[in-house]
């Protein structure tokens, strides 16, 4: 293939990285892969198509085991105040909530069924405490 065969290979698997739903990088070191294969090529590096492939290959398999992992986790756990574990969050209860009953609301853009598991009422408007988390239902506390 030529040099600018794999650059434009290269662009479209970058470009596809954006628009697949949590590819996680995969795509962009076979991009990054195809990529450098056209530059050694744009260089003046001869190599017959197989060896082109080979190159490809091995490029994108020592990325992918070298770099994707500690990029992928660097990544996803740069958010700022995200924490993945729902316990300990305050949140604010919309209607009052006796002990033991449910209630629908909303925390971190999601609809969650809440349990008061306390022994005292949590009125309108009060903040409680995300004391467990039990499948899709939160355990909550004044």
């Amino acid at each position: 293939m030529t040099w600018w065969g794999w650059m434009i290979l290269g662009a479209v698997l970058l470009g596809a990285e954006l628009f697949a739903i949590d590819a996680q990088f995969y795509l962009v070191f076979l991009g990054v892969s195809a990529a450098l294969v056209g530059l050694a090529g744009l260089f003046g590096i001869a190599m017959p198509e197989w060896a082109q492939w080979m190159a490809f290959a091995v490029l994108s398999l020592v990325s992918f085991f070298t770099f994707r992992k500690s990029l992928y986790e660097k990544i996803r756990s740069g958010a700022v105040g995200f924490r993945a574990n729902l316990s300990g969050d305050s949140i604010n209860v919309d209607s009052e909530l006796l002990p033991g009953a449910e209630a629908r609301i909303e925390h971190r853009g999601t609809k969650w069924t809440v349990r008061n598991v306390g022994e005292e009422p949590i009125p309108a408007g009060a903040r409680a405490t995300v004391v467990e988390v039990d499948g899709l239902t939160l355990r909550i506390k004044a």
